[in-house]
């Protein structure tokens, strides 16, 4: 398939580019509002084109373990839900993490906490940014902005994670997911064979001759003094990923003396208050982190000499606020704005929030 373009849902793009960037195989739970990716799969029938299974399991539990089946066998594998089912993810994740396995994981963010409400939310940084399940461990995390990127983000996740054999997630919420943009898919990238995955993966567990000792794939190790080297290792790969990997976007920055900060959809939004701040006069400007982990936490900290006052702006309860204070070392004030509960606020609501910032 050549590139193409499409009018689709941020949830059908995931989908979309997944199978065209040749992913062996997804395995999910239905959960509102991601629904549409595993549907979508469906719909698509990818295994008769290019191979990719597209399996139901029966629980969450299930599926991400599934993916580390697929994960161990150096296969292109990921999985999709909503926060509570990440939730239920978090040991697989964690698993995966110290296993050292590559795989691509997709929130589509709902409000909490518990079942909470199936509206949008972005209260799940702290789950992924800081780690949600147990140990030392780190996700590599993209957040989308926009259709396009939830398509662009398939492909780099997957990239990123075969790059550092480390899980990476799409950390996006229910507006990006269900909202309807043009998208340009890319073209249809071809199948490896098994020779393929042994040459670019030769840890993985592809069986081998009888002569030879199989490669284990594990997490467990019993001996303290081997699993703080592993420990060790980890951290210096994920210091590799932090000098290597951030990624942020800037939009009106270089006069601005007012900044918000802000991702995913809450960033759609800000991005007219700065518009609408410029025509009363006010020099706003936005920074968007697009790598949640690893933080754009050197380039934020060099605006901290530029700019009067700094407004985060989320879907929550004010989350992504203590990455951003840290960054610019308390040396300029920092505020927050957020709705809770899956209500969106409109752009004047934060208009007026940037306004009390002015000193």
């Amino acid at each position: 398939m050549a590139n193409e373009i499409k009018l689709l849902k941020g949830n059908e793009a995931i989908a979309h580019a997944a199978i065209r960037y040749g992913a062996d195989g997804y395995f999910g739970y239905p959960i509102t509002p991601q629904s549409e990716i595993m549907e979508t799969l469906m719909e698509e029938q990818p295994w008769e084109t290019t191979g990719m299974v597209v399996l139901q399991a029966e629980s969450e539990v299930a599926a991400i373990n599934m993916v580390y089946g697929g994960a161990a066998c150096g296969k292109r594998v990921m999985t999709s839900s909503s926060s509570p089912g990440i939730s239920l993810k978090q040991e697989g994740i964690s698993y995966m993490a110290g296993a050292e396995l590559p795989g691509l994981i997709v929130n589509v963010m709902r409000g909490g906490p518990g079942l909470g409400t199936i509206q949008p939310s972005q209260a799940d940084y702290f789950q992924t940014v800081k780690g949600g399940g147990h140990g030392d461990y780190r996700l590599i995390t993209l957040a989308p902005a926009s259709v396009q990127e939830m398509a662009d983000h398939v492909a780099l996740g997957f990239d990123l994670s075969f790059k550092y054999n480390n899980p990476a997630m799409i950390l996006t919420d229910g507006v990006i997911g269900q909202m309807m943009e043009k998208v340009v898919l890319p073209e249809q990238r071809p199948r490896r064979t098994e020779d393929d995955i042994r040459r670019e993966q030769p840890w993985a567990a592809l069986g081998k001759p009888a002569s030879r000792k199989p490669n284990v794939i594990t997490s467990l190790e019993l001996d303290s003094a081997i699993m703080e080297q592993n420990n060790i290792r980890f951290q210096a790969k994920y210091k590799t990923i932090e000098a290597s990997e951030v990624r942020y976007e800037t939009f009106k920055c270089a006069d601005a003396d007012y900044l918000i900060v802000a991702f995913g959809s809450a960033a759609r939004i800000s991005q007219k208050v700065v518009e609408l701040a410029r025509k009363q006069g006010i020099k706003a400007g936005l920074f968007r982190p697009i790598t949640l982990w690893p933080f754009p936490t050197k380039a934020l900290n060099a605006c901290k000499e530029k700019v009067k006052g700094i407004l985060v702006v989320e879907l929550n309860a004010g989350q992504m606020v203590e990455d951003v204070k840290l960054a610019v070392e308390c040396k300029v004030p920092v505020a927050y704005y957020g709705r809770l509960g899956g209500i969106v606020p409109t752009p004047q609501e934060v208009l007026e929030a940037l306004l009390s910032l002015q000193v």
